[in-house]
């Protein structure tokens, strides 16, 4: 079969936290009402399958392609991975995300059956003077010291923070404490897995359960890295300046990510992998061979390997994220 650049209809979750900002990023519609605190854009999920929204595939889901097309999908990864290795999102947090970690591949003894770590990044889109974001534990904090500060009310207090901006970039490797919200909407990348353990959750009750979400402190506490102190935005390295600038802003051995800006076409994509275009402002055309496809702001498009390079080109100015899974 002929693929191409394949475009997937994002799957909208009710999170207690979210809000409805996200009908200004996404073109496909909002649920009647309630909270919408995540979009899952590219989701390998057993119980969250993204779909190929438009073209001769419609429908089918992305475990679908890589189960019948693995080489034409992934390219020189195909075979290296049970799922889509990464887990792309799009999080509105009109209040405090519980203050959480994740655990890394090494705690083997924390993770569900076929789950991984969960290494992530974040990209703020959209911020407001009250937005926060928690990341890292102030130096000195010890396991006991964290522990009597969350009997005593007081875990906020033993967390590093700051106040955000559009275009910062946070990374979080597995075992980082980290919380945002205060209206902020932020694009994130993950390793594919879906395991979190809460410290606090900031008095929250769900509305639709009229009851308070569990903690799993002692969890969170054995996987935590207490020598992980306050994290910060990023520093991007800029790789180019034409045709577009280029920037980027995380390498790690689970995903690397660009930042892209600018008006002129240039290239996407890499010969013999797949990479994921997310575009974030702006709109413009997609072009492999004789054929375009039109990317408006928030739309995700996975290239398979077997397209190589293609070109972008922008109608005016745009902003995109290229993501690839190092080899």
């Amino acid at each position: 079969m002929l693929l191409y650049p394949l475009r997937f209809d994002p799957i909208y979750q009710y999170r207690l936290w979210g809000g409805r900002r996200l009908a200004g990023l996404l073109t496909a519609p909002l649920p009647a009402d309630g909270p919408i605190g995540e979009a899952w854009v590219l989701s390998d999920r057993d119980d969250h399958q993204s779909r190929v929204a438009d073209g001769p595939i419609k429908g089918r889901t992305i475990a679908q392609l890589l189960a019948q097309f693995p080489e034409q999908v992934m390219g020189t990864l195909a075979g290296r991975f049970r799922r889509f290795p990464l887990l792309l999102k799009f999080l509105d947090a009109r209040e405090m995300l519980s203050v959480q970690v994740h655990p890394a591949d090494s705690h083997a003894d924390l993770l569900p059956a076929g789950e991984t770590g969960k290494t992530e990044a974040w990209v703020v889109l959209e911020a407001s003077p009250k937005s926060r974001i928690y990341a890292g534990l102030r130096p000195g904090t010890t396991e006991v010291g964290l522990r009597q500060a969350i009997a005593s009310g007081g875990l906020a207090d033993r967390l590093a923070f700051f106040t955000p901006k559009p275009g910062d970039a946070v990374f979080l490797p597995a075992g980082t404490v980290h919380s945002l919200g205060g209206d902020i909407v932020v694009f994130e990348v993950q390793e594919n897995s879906d395991v979190t353990f809460r410290l606090y959750d900031w008095d929250h009750v769900d509305a639709q359960t009229g009851q308070p979400r569990a903690l799993q402190i002692d969890r969170a506490l054995a996987c935590i890295d207490f020598a992980k102190g306050p994290v910060g935005p990023v520093a991007s390295v800029m790789e180019a300046t034409t045709p577009v600038a280029r920037e980027d802003l995380f390498h790690c051995e689970y995903f690397r990510l660009w930042r892209l800006h600018g008006e002129s076409r240039f290239a996407v994509g890499a010969a013999g992998v797949p990479r994921v275009l997310v575009l974030i402002a702006g709109s413009g055309l997609i072009e492999h061979g004789k054929t375009t496809y039109a990317a408006r702001k928030g739309d995700v498009f996975l290239l398979p390997a077997l397209l190589g390079v293609c070109t972008f080109q922008p109608r005016g100015v745009m902003t995109m994220l290229e993501i690839e899974i190092p080899e």
